[in-house]
């Protein structure tokens, strides 16, 4: 799947995976004035062009985006070594909306429709720390 940002100075090739997920946490509501609806790329992101600039969120993460135009590009979590591009950089793209975290965060403000498989704050870091040692 091939994307770029709102410019086009940085663009992105990451494996098909119609997976969208969006998280509510605080934090990527801060950051993109909604949920951050995302589809994971791991450690395969090939970013070409300008340079994402990244912007270390946490301990376990950078968030990175265009530098020119502001656009957001990927929530890169760094035990993982995973890529998670936002969505709305790749265009002419039929996705499958099937996951929703940091549930517990979400405003009463907003209700998507969709029957998605919904996760906590709790449970997504349970289950990162699982995946993070069943690979070492």
């Amino acid at each position: 799947m091939k994307g770029q940002c709102l410019c086009g100075a940085i663009r992105v090739e990451i494996s098909d995976n119609k997976e969208v997920g969006a998280c509510h946490c605080d934090m990527c509501r801060k950051w993109t004035s909604g949920p951050y609806m995302a589809v994971s790329a791991g450690s395969d992101a090939l970013f070409t062009g300008e340079e994402p600039v990244r912007y270390t969120s946490s301990q376990w993460a950078d968030r990175g985006f265009c530098g020119r135009c502001g656009t957001h590009l990927f929530y890169y979590l760094k035990p993982n070594d995973e890529f998670i591009v936002s969505v709305g950089i790749f265009t002419d793209q039929e996705f499958d909306f099937t996951h929703q975290i940091f549930v517990e965060e979400k405003p009463a403000f907003y209700q998507f429709s969709n029957h998605t498989h919904m996760m906590t704050g709790e449970e997504v870091i349970a289950a990162s720390q699982s995946n993070i040692k069943s690979d070492a």
